[in-house]
């Protein structure tokens, strides 16, 4: 499919203005990001959705999702739809070296809004290295355990000989903050258990995606680090959503790992390098409509991204 010029134009500058905020991709390193894409399903089949269309998500909107994901190597992706239109089409956009590893959806209670969760990667970067799985709670003392709204899902690559296993989620959100509590602190000690199990495929364990937290000190933050894991400092000053400026009071998005110090970090042969953010394309895309309309193209939150050196 043909891409309009006027199209094109408006991905390679937005493409450009990712490459000055995200490191750029060398032998030694490895980017790794996650985006909560709101609503990520269907898609109107034209480059420029109609007011009377829906969805208002289209290809133009898809391509330039696609020059955003792009100058990562991995990215997972949160509010994946039952229907995969839009994916399969930003899989065609971000083109032929990408792939897609995504989950099932939750079925059951609707509070899992008919969600996959998935990763994009770029063949050319990293590889799978085999562990897909979805993470299910056993049952206490033989009865039935409540299970996670969506369930988190996890899958292992390597890059230059390196593994490292991606789980992510996106965390119930409930009527009131007091309902995320559950979830988020059964992940935090399912994941540790995990990474301390000796003799497990469990090397180089990250978490990211949206854990719906709250604010530094609140406890469903003291929840999500309550076993180890750490998220870089770097993230605590950047905005989650693009509905103002929530950097001291929302944390929703995560990328984590487990540490016993700040310095001291669990991972084994790859580095966090100090340098993490989140891309704002609020001044890259639709100028002219409000902000509420450019979530349901691109979405209401920012994507997030770190960068680890490949000590190989």
């Amino acid at each position: 499919m043909a891409i309009p010029a006027d199209v094109s134009k408006q991905a390679s500058r937005l493409r450009t203005a990712v490459d000055a905020v995200v490191p750029a991709r060398m032998d030694s390193n490895v980017i790794i990001g996650t985006w909560n894409l709101r609503e990520f399903g269907n898609l109107t089949a034209s480059w420029d959705a109609a007011t009377t269309d829906s969805p208002k998500r289209d290809w133009r909107a898809t391509t330039l999702i696609a020059a955003i994901i792009a100058a990562f190597d991995i990215c997972a992706v949160q509010e994946v739809q039952r229907n995969t239109t839009a994916l399969r089409f930003l899989l065609t956009q971000l083109g032929p070296d990408w792939r897609a590893i995504v989950s099932d959806v939750t079925e059951g209670d609707n509070d899992g809004n008919g969600e996959r969760l998935a990763y994009l990667y770029n063949t050319t970067r990293v590889q799978p290295s085999g562990l897909v799985g979805e993470i299910v709670l056993p049952p206490a003392a033989g009865d039935p355990t409540q299970q996670f709204v969506r369930t988190p899902y996890a899958a292992s690559f390597t890059r230059a000989g390196i593994e490292f296993i991606l789980t992510t989620v996106h965390i119930l959100w409930g009527a009131n903050p007091h309902q995320r509590l559950p979830e988020i602190t059964a992940f935090a000690h399912w994941m540790r258990d995990w990474n301390d199990r000796p003799n497990d495929w469990n090397d180089n364990l990250l978490v990211l995606g949206d854990f719906n937290l709250d604010r530094l000190g609140n406890p469903l933050f003291d929840a999500f680090v309550s076993t180890g894991l750490w998220a870089p400092t770097e993230l605590d000053t950047v905005d989650r959503t693009i509905f103002g400026n929530d950097n001291t009071t929302n944390y929703y998005d995560q990328i984590a790992w487990f540490s016993t110090l700040e310095d001291h970090s669990l991972l084994t042969d790859l580095t966090y390098t100090q340098r993490a953010g989140h891309f704002d394309f609020l001044p890259h895309c639709y100028p002219d409509l409000t902000r509420t309309q450019i979530s349901y193209r691109i979405s209401d939150h920012y994507p997030l991204w770190a960068e680890f050196r490949i000590n190989a």
